[in-house]
């Protein structure tokens, strides 16, 4: 052979192999997705994005991130979702703020080939979505009900219940978590796929706090409005709690007020260990984001979609109740194991 020949193939060698070096390189980084969030500043979604993040850099995913401006701001999830198909993304996952009238900005993703997993927040209806990941909503609110119920004792039966819920569009998170509340507590519900039409007089009332601190404050001052002796306090999340505190503070009554939440953020946290609230129910967005990603990942490559958790809807990524004030039949964890396990 000449060397003129050996050079050629020697060429034609390495041509071919940067080729394939190239394809793969391709094939490694042609995969994106999409994270669509409530907001960009509730520490909850914060952390939900720092998994996703994480979880896309190792998997070699290409990862765009949106939010609404605030909670409930649907038209921007839309407008989110209409983009990762225009982009030619492989899934999307998202937190919707409203989970019925994103259903067909949702099928047009599906009806284009996107594998959509709804976080946290299932849709309405639940299958609207090719699957969630997300904590047990229901059963979070549950374990805060039971939770009261034992610490007042005989006086549960004569509570007056201000129920601060996240939005008058009773998005399906908002419902599960305060119908788990009034379950576990004992009362009787009627409509479970909506709050508000309960008969039990301990309710003093409904009202809505957008997620935040400033919401939880006002409805808490509406609510007290109505009836100044309210001695238990279920709150949709952490920042409303904090919320409804400040309102029970101004009038002298945040040492007689049950106060339980959920999600589990570090600030939450720490505000059962400072005797502001006193049960919450701790999430993990950052496990929902990560086994999203990876669910993504998985239908790109091998087009197969994630599995509920057996006998679920959806796949259940975990619940626990954190106090320092344990009671009788009600598993719950302590608080600092619960700050060895917060996130925000």
């Amino acid at each position: 052979m000449t060397l003129a020949k050996r050079t050629f193939l020697g060429a034609s060698v390495l041509a071919l192999s940067a080729l394939a070096t190239a394809a793969h390189a391709q094939s490694q980084t042609n995969t994106s997705a999409c994270l669509i969030t409530k907001t960009d500043t509730n520490p909850f979604f914060v952390k939900m994005k720092e998994g996703a993040s994480a979880k896309a850099k190792e998997l070699g995913v290409e990862l765009k991130t949106f939010a609404g401006k605030i909670d409930g701001d649907h038209e921007t999830q839309v407008q989110a979702i209409e983009t990762c198909i225009a982009d030619g993304a492989k899934g999307i996952l998202i937190t919707a703020s409203d989970t019925s009238s994103i259903v067909s900005a949702v099928q047009q993703a599906r009806d284009a080939g996107l594998l959509v997993i709804a976080l946290d927040t299932p849709l309405d209806p639940t299958d609207a979505a090719d699957a969630t990941f997300a904590t047990d909503n229901f059963l979070a609110g549950e374990l805060i009900g039971q939770w009261a119920r034992a610490k007042l004792g005989d006086e549960a039966a004569d509570a007056k219940i201000a129920m601060l819920d996240l939005a008058v569009s009773q998005p399906t998170v908002g419902v599960l978590r305060d119908q788990g509340f009034l379950q576990g507590f004992g009362i009787e519900l009627g409509d479970p796929n909506k709050w508000g039409d309960e008969s039990d007089e301990r309710i003093v009332g409904h009202d809505v706090t957008a997620g935040n601190e400033e919401g939880g404050r006002t409805a808490m001052e509406n609510l007290l409005a109505s009836d100044p002796m309210i001695n238990v306090v279920y709150t949709i999340n952490e920042p409303a709690a904090a919320g409804a505190y400040e309102a029970l503070k101004a009038i002298g009554r945040e040492k007689d007020v049950l106060i339980v939440s959920v999600d589990g953020g570090c600030p939450g946290v720490k505000n059962v260990a400072d005797g502001v609230i006193g049960a919450t129910a701790q999430q993990y967005p950052l496990k929902m984001a990560s086994l999203g990603i990876e669910a993504i990942k998985k239908w790109a490559d091998e087009g197969v979609k994630p599995e509920p958790t057996e006998g679920k809807e959806f796949f259940d990524t975990g619940v626990a109740l954190v106090t320092d004030q344990p009671v009788d039949g009600v598993e719950s964890i302590s608080v600092e194991e619960g700050q060895n396990l917060c996130w925000g």
